[in-house]
């Protein structure tokens, strides 16, 4: 008996779920709305170490071509690159760091000029320094290469949102 209620409960929630709206991102794989739109949006060059490895992330994840021309959509990215030393030690050293990489953007309708998305987004890491410059720069290295990925993470998530809504 105690089968059969569970069933009947689960029979009555399914017509439920089946309207509440969640409907896949990327529905229909790389033929649908969001893949296509996502490939034509140009990323110009970002300045600095930074700006190349994001632009490089934003292009593999959004499977961009090389070619800027034709493209509807235009990605202008500003990055700022932060790296502050935290936790003094006894002798007046740091001890540990801070790796911020906040980035300002802004998806372009190239066809109209308009301004379809301006957001920031950011993540940062933490750092031990250690007696070892070579290793204490790896690090450092490390986490710049790790922010610019979930970075470009962030803001593909939030492009597809937008370019869902377009169409």
């Amino acid at each position: 008996m105690r089968r059969f209620g569970a069933l009947l409960v689960l029979a009555l929630a399914l017509p439920a779920l089946s309207g509440c709206g969640l409907k896949p991102l990327y529905a229909e794989g790389s033929s649908g709305t969001v893949a296509r739109g996502l490939a034509d949006v140009d990323v110009p060059p970002i300045e600095g170490q930074a700006g190349w490895l994001v632009r490089n992330a934003l292009r593999d994840q959004m499977g961009a071509s090389e070619g800027a021309s034709g493209k509807r959509y235009r990605l202008d990215v500003r990055l700022d690159d932060q790296l502050e030393g935290l936790g003094l030690l006894t002798d007046d050293t740091i001890g540990r760091e801070r790796r911020t990489l906040r980035a300002r953007y802004q998806l372009v309708d190239t066809q109209t000029g308009a301004i379809l998305l301006d957001a920031t987004d950011g993540s940062d890491a933490g750092i031990d320094v250690v007696s070892s410059e070579y290793a204490t720069i790896a690090a450092e290295q490390t986490a710049l290469e790790n922010l610019a990925k979930d970075v470009a993470d962030r803001i593909v998530t939030r492009l597809a949102l937008t370019l869902r809504k377009q169409s």
